[in-house]
């Protein structure tokens, strides 16, 4: 992308906004840690939900964080829906005074309901403002900002087909540092003569069928008792999927979240997992293969459609969960589990989808706005 020389090295005010899910928070981590590593002085400010771990997820990185009020509204009860829209005009006024407050050369907003009342904020004030789709299929706040923000950045090339052709760049969806360096030094776990390690993961809260099926899928086949397993379970279904595995006596880590996922992922040469963007994103970096079990409430069925991307390339397979019974679950992870050169050539499958270069591209799209505001 052609950037104005005399403002690519200058320090630049970014505004963050979004959240509601580790998936929208770590993106906009990355970006702004490569903005930062780009340009040493940057200064980000991130305004997102009221939510404790938005929060504390982004207060560790150093960053000034503010909260305002905003509820979604797709999906929701009328009471909800009455509450959500009373609170607009509030949410409008909190996000124009930080706006004011923080002064940014550019807005980015990463997906979320609270994107909405920032970005009209920002227009309103006539900063430069730029949004990111992670999903093949975008919420509704970037559906609608999409006609207002002056650059969409698109993770996959399915979701182009809903904003303004003329506004979009596809970058990818960005991965944190950790899992990029990780992705440098991983060797080739395909070749080694361990049993495979399998990586359950449901998601940050855990996803109880999907917990159910995998446990009951590894405890009831004989030939998979034998394999390494580290399930995420989230807080709910901690102790009684640790148990299962003790009584069959498969060896397994069992937590309810695990906060070191750069550990994981280097023990890991599978994957059973659902389709966030997110973690999609971080599994293709590293070349992972995986099952993907989607969500089957996301919104507009969007993780299927993630899923769909992944599988057409060659790094995934995808079983609805209403088609899925710990038998045809045991025998798609023994496919994965007893087959090292199939988890071999998915992997290198896996692998040309990645894009580690989408918070660089992100940050490219932020300068430019900068230097065509400034130039």
């Amino acid at each position: 992308m052609n950037i104005t020389a005399k403002h690519e090295g200058k320090p630049l005010r970014m505004l963050l906004t979004g959240g509601g899910t580790g998936g929208h928070l770590f993106p906009a981590i990355a970006a702004a840690e490569e903005m930062r590593a780009r340009l040493p002085g940057s200064t980000v400010m991130f305004v997102g939900t009221r939510r404790k771990m938005d929060r504390e997820s982004l207060s560790q990185y150093g960053y000034m964080v503010k909260s305002i009020y905003s509820y979604g509204l797709k999906g929701k009860s009328f009471a909800e829906l009455i509450k959500a829209v009373a609170v607009l005009p509030f949410s409008f006024l909190q996000s124009l005074y930080c706006i004011m407050l923080f002064r940014p050369d550019v807005v980015l907003g990463v997906g979320g309901y609270v994107t909405g009342p920032v970005i009209a904020a920002a227009r309103t004030l006539g900063k430069k403002t730029v949004i990111h789709e992670q999903n093949s299929v975008p919420g509704l706040a970037n559906r609608k900002l999409g006609r207002w923000a002056g650059k969409i950045c698109i993770s996959l090339p399915e979701s182009g087909k809903f904003f303004p052709q003329t506004k979009i760049v596809l970058t990818g969806n960005p991965v944190r540092k950790p899992i990029l360096d990780l992705a440098q030094t991983t060797r080739d776990r395909a070749a080694d003569d361990a049993s495979a390690t399998l990586l359950v993961l449901g998601g940050s809260q855990g996803a109880h069928r999907l917990n159910e099926l995998v446990a009951a899928a590894i405890c009831g086949d004989e030939r998979l008792q034998s394999i390494e397993v580290i399930h995420q379970t989230g807080a709910a279904d901690c102790e009684m999927i640790r148990k299962k595995y003790q009584e069959h006596g498969v060896s397994a880590k069992v937590k309810p979240f695990f906060r070191d996922m750069v550990e994981v992922y280097r023990q890991a040469d599978f994957l059973v997992s659902r389709a966030g963007a997110t973690t999609l994103a971080e599994l293709a970096v590293l070349g992972k293969p995986a099952i993907l079990v989607p969500y089957p409430h996301a919104a507009d069925n969007h993780q299927q459609k993630n899923a769909a991307y992944y599988v057409a390339g060659g790094g995934c397979i995808s079983v609805a969960e209403k088609d899925l019974d710990s038998s045809l679950l045991a025998e798609e992870i023994k496919g994965l589990a007893m087959d090292k050169e199939k988890r071999a050539v998915m992997a290198a499958a896996m692998k040309k989808l990645g894009m580690p270069e989408a918070a660089a591209k992100i940050v490219d799209v932020c300068i430019a706005s900068r230097s065509a505001l400034k130039g």
